[in-house]
């Protein structure tokens, strides 16, 4: 019992990602609509800036997670990307032209690459094999809930504030820094893994070949698999308002939350290589319903079926990850998927608008399932030879 217990890190990680993402899901939303609105960007900027942003997150995560590696250290490559992130939403809310934005979001970004491989790899370094896959499903429920939280309170302060928006910015920083102080006082790195600055030589040659095979077929899987952005548009375009369309995101999250911790359990019961095949079919089927969907009805069920797939594979995936993943080498591994991840969803996401626009709405989603399809079988086969 002892065994399966959660480490304090792993709980207050938990809890920093919680009031982090409370903080970022409150402004994200509304960016968009801020620098349209009220600071009379064009459409062509608000592109420019989130493409921007998220290349800056996906590039960042290999060389932050090498990096981590090298050094032996964790926590401040964390700590300095949650206080980045935070900071970040005041300079936004301080903006009065649209490149402070643009600054702000790539702040944001930065710190959201330099973070994410050193805390999943903290993570990992504060588990044990018999409940890896019970830490990383609580870090993704709690982070998840915070997704929740933050698009309905930043519902809420639209109407409270009487849709003035700068204020939410302002506001969005108290969760952040929440998190900031729950990471830098209560989180202890291990002695042993500080004082090292030995290179890790890599060599994807080296690598497991069971990384191997799960690199390869979750970039296949990635390359339909666009941004959620167009689960937005899909519900939208089926009917729901747009106060509808982002309720409708929120039961996705709501499900992905209550859904991570038991998934994370059932992994460690019956490994999280079963669960990830699964999840490689269900999200075909999920997909595929979405193209073939044409009422606004069934949308509700779909969005939950999406959370609880998010939920199966996920965290079970960066619990797979710390299992297959070279120890020397565990934050620049989790660095490296992580990018190769993002770069295919760049593509994935242009690829699903071209097909949305010369198509129809249903062929990125039918495209997103033939894919799943394609990479849940190379995943079953090759990984059961080993």
């Amino acid at each position: 019992m002892e065994q399966t217990k959660l480490s304090k890190n792993v709980i207050i990680l938990g809890l920093v990602s919680f009031f982090n993402d409370i903080a970022s899901e409150m402004v994200y939303p509304i960016v968009p609509i801020f620098l349209t609105s009220v600071l009379k960007a064009p459409m062509t900027i608000v592109g420019l800036i989130e493409g921007i942003a998220e290349s800056t997150a996906s590039l960042l995560k290999t060389f932050s997670g090498w990096l981590s590696d090298k050094f032996k250290k964790r926590k401040f490559f964390v700590s300095s990307g949650y206080s980045l992130s935070t900071l970040s939403k005041l300079m936004i809310g301080l903006a009065k032209s649209w490149p402070l934005v643009l600054i702000g979001r790539f702040i944001d970004r930065f710190g959201k690459g330099i973070r994410t491989s050193a805390r999943d790899a903290l993570i990992a370094e504060s588990s044990n094999d018999l409940n890896k896959g019970r830490a990383f499903g609580f870090h993704r429920a709690l982070d998840t809930l915070g997704a929740v939280v933050g698009p309905l309170t930043a519902i809420f302060l639209i109407h409270f504030l009487n849709e003035n928006l700068r204020p939410i910015f302002y506001l969005a920083f108290i969760p952040g820094m929440i998190a900031v102080l729950l990471l830098i006082f209560s989180v202890k790195e291990k002695k042993a893994e500080i004082g090292q600055t030995t290179l890790p030589k890599f060599s994807f040659q080296n690598l497991n070949p069971a990384f191997k095979i799960f690199f390869f077929s979750s970039i296949i899987f990635a390359i339909g698999n666009s941004s959620d952005a167009f689960l937005i548009l899909r519900a939208k375009s089926l009917g729901l308002t747009t106060t509808l369309a982002i309720f409708a995101y929120v039961i996705f999250n709501l499900f992905y939350a209550l859904f991570s911790l038991p998934a994370g359990i059932l992994s460690d019961k019956i490994g999280p290589k079963k669960l990830l095949i699964f999840g490689f079919f269900f999200f075909a089927l999920i997909y595929l319903l979405f193209g073939l969907n044409q009422s606004s009805i069934y949308l509700w069920l779909l969005f939950a079926l999406y959370g609880i797939y998010m939920a199966l594979t996920e965290g079970v995936g960066k619990a797979y990850l710390s299992q297959i993943g070279e120890k020397e080498m565990l934050a620049t591994s989790f660095g490296i998927y992580q990018t190769a991840i993002g770069i295919c969803t760049f593509f994935a996401s242009l690829i699903a608008g071209i097909l949305w626009s010369k198509i129809n709405p249903s062929a990125p989603f039918i495209f997103g399932s033939l894919l799943a399809l394609i990479a849940g079988f190379i995943f079953l086969i090759f990984s059961n030879k080993k």
